[in-house]
């Protein structure tokens, strides 16, 4: 039996063009799915696609920006149907509740809040009149865990979770499957230019300390991220709709 295939089907992935959302964007491709990657800078948008050969498209969009979004979908459907949504556009935020300003909270909200928000509502639009179609949305163990100082960006990635579950439940008899992901620390470019940027001179020292939180004792990689998207993606997951999936090499259950 062939296992997590998207023959005929076509995706969507928005921040495609690097880290955990370029390596869905692979998985889904090699899977035989027609991707669209969707970055805000569209000259990456379109190298990542390129690298991936035929049936592959790159576009410029601002998720934060219902304008953008609008046209980037206008366009994009207007070409076909659109099968899955992959949400993996996201910032980051490094501070607490007294060292976040507002405007680092408007800047994660904005995207991966509304950015989250206006794709979903694109994308479900259309699954409803084409008969189903499933979401799938990058939250994170920050949702559902305490970490330090990541005030904002937890408070994010609980919003992506509670839409995720809304979504679920009001689209589920549309044929609409809406799931979430939440990985741990992975192992990615973004991992690498924030050890170089907040602690110079000892990047190694602390990416031993980021890797051994997860009781596993490494950080994930954005391949296996990508496994789990694809399942979630594929008709293989069919039964499963409004779950979250922890990915954390033990971190939640195993502290």
């Amino acid at each position: 039996m062939k296992r997590m295939r998207m023959d005929g089907k076509r995706a969507v992935v928005t921040g495609g063009a690097s880290g955990i959302g370029r390596a869905i964007g692979v998985a889904l491709h090699e899977s035989g799915a027609e991707v669209v990657i969707l970055d805000l800078n569209g000259a990456n948008a379109e190298e990542a696609a390129r690298a991936l050969g035929g049936r592959a498209k790159g576009v410029a969009c601002d998720v934060s920006n219902g304008e953008s979004v609008a046209a980037a979908f206008a366009g994009l459907l207007a070409e076909g149907r659109l099968d899955a949504l992959v949400n993996c556009a996201g910032v980051s935020h490094v501070g607490c509740l007294l060292t976040t300003s507002e405007e680092d909270f408007d800047r994660l909200f904005a995207v991966n809040v509304r950015g989250t928000y206006l794709c979903m509502k694109a994308a479900v639009a259309h699954m409803k009149e084409q008969g189903g179609g499933t979401i799938l949305n990058m939250a994170s163990i920050a949702a559902t865990a305490g970490l330090a100082d990541r005030f904002a960006y937890s408070m994010t990635k609980g919003a992506v979770l509670s839409m995720t579950l809304s979504a679920a439940k009001d689209y589920v008899a549309d044929g609409i499957r809406v799931n979430c992901l939440s990985p741990a620390r992975v192992h990615t470019p973004f991992v690498d230019d924030f050890l170089t940027k907040n602690y110079a001179g000892r990047e190694q020292e602390m990416f031993e300390k980021l890797a051994q939180s997860q009781p596993i004792g490494r950080m994930g990689t954005a391949e296996e991220i990508a496994t789990l998207a694809l399942y979630l993606c594929s008709e293989d997951a069919s039964f499963v709709t409004g779950s979250n999936f922890a990915i954390d090499g033990g971190f939640m259950n195993l502290r």
